[in-house]
């Protein structure tokens, strides 16, 4: 279950989306989730424990060393139930990224290629990105110096979900000319090259004396004469200012793909490196240290390459919340609407200390190092904690029970946190184009058709129900304002799939 933390909430405009921070183990946090965002993710990302053997892997509550005989095999379990649950989440759409380095890289993708065992399958494996993490050369190191960490990508179906490509920067674009005033814009050259497959006879050509001067004799590969031709009398071949140079292809600025097609090298340059990130965070968290944060361009271009700006992005071990603080600055620069959900444990009280200051920070302003006041991006942010409610023994005190725990959690399963009325019977909660409904006692349903009756639009509705009812009779003369759900039976059925 969730409980809201209500004096960590944040709100500065309420027609933005609503993004959740969730303190609690991921587990459990992944099995909530299940219940109120199962198919509704379009990207994660996450950067889980390297399995070092240097105290960065806790299974069973114990650190696991390099000498532990089922190293492997506990970092392995404890990852698979995790992403069992996770790609619950993903629409079939979606696409997940997985941050790692030489220590599992191996098992990790021997585990996600397994689709028998309900993972991803090698089907969907999109790439194994290499990310260049630092520039300098390690000279104290044992063989040689490691500069790389790797970002294994999967779609959760590759016939339906896709790469987004890159968009194309100013300095790309300005490489086109238009030096003879084409019509058709701006242009660059390429050399004279046909694609593969075609035919490869060599052979000499004059073009025809067009221009009042006579292009040079020249011989081109893998080009059919006729087509070579009709490229020229097209004005696509371009033999220099003078008319003398070997002739190359002309290439306008409106035909090529605007976007360009992700490269598996991802270069620090581009996506920034471990230091960068050290930056980012130090910016914002100057006198809290965290060790290895990801940078916030390396987020940003995943977010960009993964999602839309609609998408909702989930990230179940967020660590120092730089997914977070990235998808509040891709908004801010291309005007998205993009969420995310952020779980996070608070184990040496980093949730509390680290993730929430910091997208505190982000959203509202802070100071940074100089004492220069940096503007807040904006944006909401409730702050939940998973709750445990016994679900083993399904008996009427238990329902009740869980029903009474269950108004949060349905309000994040449906977006809508605003109360509108709340009273012993039922709640109605909304945000700006949608309403919920919570019924307690079936016996209110009359009333709460009456305080429902001038709303527009649809109405997700869920009464309380000690068996599997629907209430649909109850609610006829309204079917088509209102969505019906049982509770609490529809989420202990979540619950026993899950926990079985």
């Amino acid at each position: 279950m969730l409980k809201e933390v209500k004096s960590k909430e944040i709100i500065t405009d309420k027609n933005k989306p609503v993004n959740l921070l969730i303190e609690g183990d991921n587990y459990h946090a992944l099995s909530v989730l299940n219940y109120t965002h199962k198919g509704k993710i379009d990207v994660i990302y996450i950067d889980p424990p390297y399995n070092t053997g240097n105290k960065d892997f806790v299974y069973n509550d114990r650190y696991i060393d390099k000498e532990d005989g089922y190293r492997h095999s506990k970092w392995l379990s404890f990852m698979g139930k995790r992403l069992k649950l996770a790609k619950n989440l993903l629409k079939d759409t979606g696409i997940i990224f997985i941050s790692i380095d030489d220590n599992e890289v191996g098992q990790l993708k021997v585990l996600m290629d397994d689709k028998n065992y309900g993972l991803f399958g090698e089907a969907n494996f999109v790439a194994q990105f290499i990310w260049n993490k630092k520039t300098g050369r390690q000279n104290d190191a044992r063989f040689v110096s490691t500069n790389h960490e790797y970002i294994l990508c999967y779609l959760k179906d590759s016939n339906k979900g896709e790469i987004n490509l890159l968009p194309r920067t100013e300095e790309l674009n300005n490489s086109y000319k238009n030096p003879d005033n084409d019509p058709r814009g701006p242009w660059t050259s390429v050399t004279l090259q046909a694609k593969s497959g075609t035919e490869a006879n060599v052979y000499e050509i004059i073009f025809p004396n067009k221009n009042k001067w006579k292009p040079p004799r020249g011989t081109y590969p893998k080009f059919r004469k006729d087509k070579l031709l009709e490229l020229y009398h097209d004005n696509r071949i371009w033999f220099g200012e003078k008319g003398k140079n070997v002739p190359r292809l002309k290439k306008f600025l409106s035909e090529v793909q605007q976007g360009l097609i992700p490269n598996t090298l991802l270069m620090a340059d581009e996506v920034g490196n471990t230091q960068r990130a050290k930056e980012d965070y130090k910016k914002v968290l100057a006198n809290i240290n965290f060790d290895n944060p990801k940078p916030l361009q390396l987020i940003k271009y995943l977010g960009i390459i993964g999602g839309n700006k609609n998408a909702t992005v989930l990230d179940f071990m967020a660590g120092s919340g730089t997914t977070g603080h990235a998808i509040l600055e891709l908004n801010q620069s291309d005007d998205g609407n993009r969420k995310f959900i952020l779980c996070t444990n608070n184990e040496n009280k980093i949730c509390e200390e680290v993730t929430y200051p910091r997208i505190l920070k982000v959203i509202k302003g802070y100071k940074n190092l100089k004492g220069e006041k940096i503007e807040g991006l904006g944006g909401n942010l409730k702050y939940f904690k998973t709750d445990f409610v016994d679900y083993k023994e399904s008996t009427d005190k238990n329902k009740i029970k869980l029903t009474k725990e269950a108004v949060e959690m349905l309000c994040v399963k449906e977006g809508t946190f605003e109360s509108v009325l709340n009273n012993e019977d039922f709640k109605i909660f909304k945000n700006h184009d949608n309403y919920t409904g919570i019924i307690f006692d079936q016996l209110a349903i009359e009333d709460f058709k009456k305080a429902v009756k001038d709303i527009k639009g649809k109405i997700s509705v869920y009464v309380f129900s000690l068996g599997d009812d629907s209430f649909e009779d109850e609610f006829e003369d309204i079917k088509q304002k209102v969505k019906l759900s049982p509770i609490p039976e529809a989420i202990l059925k979540v619950y026993r799939r899950i926990y079985k």
